[in-house]
């Protein structure tokens, strides 16, 4: 057998996301609680549905490899014109884009534990991570980003906001301060996958020339099982992606499927509503419980179980009792568990398990 190139031979290897379905067959369970993955438990809009279905007949074609109207969809909605927006099977796509066309072998800023994804790319594809930690309280440290980022001259720094797996955000104001302190040849990705959960958004809806903006339908739209995303970005740089994305990557369902979920602002206020009804209760199951949470403006919430060996076995005690959860990997957020706002019977068999899980953690000592 021909032997992988040598720096992809010296990935260790890993399954970076052992999924649900996985775990599930593992544990043989039948009826497993999906709160891992920060899916939408609320679903796609009706009229998202609609269209997906009705597109199933054209099932034998391929969609329109240029995705023109999802995309001039998109620039009316902010404020920017089609050659700003390019279309990918979900951020994590994009982000493999991204990497291959302006880090190659150079260096990119990120925060240790934030969206693991973006790393697994720096490293496919020859780059260098410098890392700084989260600040003690879960939040982003832009000082000491801002501060790295003048030694190695990265090519990139990376940002999740709001941060997947902290929940935190940084407002935009501070957001301006820190790209203004960056150096002029690097570009700030910004992974705005929840950022459908607030009412802010960052830099209003234009297209800054240093910021590469990417966003998706696998969150608030309920769409993650489509795959569908899209970046938002200087024209110079969606040419860039043109030369080597996949032209076929979005299929014409999920295209479909996209453009109607644009439409329906009613059901994504619905949905905001529900998950921040859904956050509350964990914040009080929390309380009630003596496990602190961490603030989230996203569809998770981390509860503080001390150490990272007791948020394992916390993962484990609900998993043996059918609640699919995760946690962080690196400190200080890897004593926390992740848990996904599901719909109300979920987050009932949650509240249930996790306190049953708290009383065999404590009798164990």
């Amino acid at each position: 057998m021909i032997e992988p190139i040598p720096r992809i031979a010296a990935v260790p290897a890993s399954t970076p996301f052992v999924g649900p379905e996985t775990l599930a067959r593992r544990e043989g369970i039948a009826d497993l609680v999906r709160l891992g993955a920060n899916e939408n438990a609320f679903g796609p809009s009706p009229r998202a549905l609609d269209a997906m279905r009705a597109e199933l007949e054209r099932a034998a074609y391929y969609g329109d490899p240029e995705s023109l109207l999802l995309r001039e969809a998109l620039a009316e909605r902010h404020n920017c014109s089609p050659e700003h927006i390019s279309i990918g099977a979900g951020i994590d796509d994009l982000q493999g884009l991204l990497v291959r066309s302006y880090l190659g072998e150079g260096t990119a800023v990120l925060t240790l534990g934030t969206y693991p994804t973006f790393m697994y790319h720096v490293v496919g594809y020859g780059g260098r991570a410098a890392t700084v930690p989260y600040a003690d309280d879960g939040s982003l440290q832009l000082d000491a980003l801002a501060a790295l980022a003048r030694e190695p001259r990265p090519r990139l720094v990376y940002i999740s906001n709001p941060d997947n797996p902290s929940g935190s955000y940084v407002k935009r104001e501070a957001l301006e301060r820190f790209v203004d302190r960056l150096p002029e040849d690097t570009l700030l990705v910004l992974d705005e996958a929840y950022v459908d959960y607030l009412d802010e958004t960052y830099f209003g809806d234009t297209v800054h020339p240093r910021i590469v903006r990417m966003r998706t339908f696998s969150k608030v739209y309920g769409m993650a099982g489509m795959r569908i995303g899209y970046v938002l970005a200087p024209p110079e740089a969606i040419a860039t992606f043109q030369k080597i994305r996949l032209h076929f990557a979005v299929n014409r369902i999920a295209q479909a499927g996209a453009r109607a979920a644009l439409e329906d602002r009613s059901f994504v206020e619905n949905v905001k509503r529900e998950t921040a009804r859904g956050r509350d209760e964990y914040h009080a199951i929390g309380r009630a419980l003596g496990c602190a949470t961490l603030p989230s403006c996203t569809n998770f919430v981390c509860f503080n179980l001390g150490t990272s060996a007791r948020a394992e076995a916390m993962v484990q005690e609900l998993l043996r009792r059918g609640i699919f959860v995760r946690k962080p990997g690196a400190p200080p957020l890897d004593g926390h568990i992740r848990v996904s706002v599901g719909a109300q019977r979920e987050r009932a068999r949650f509240a249930q398990a996790f306190e049953q899980g708290l009383d065999a953690l404590r009798a164990a000592g």
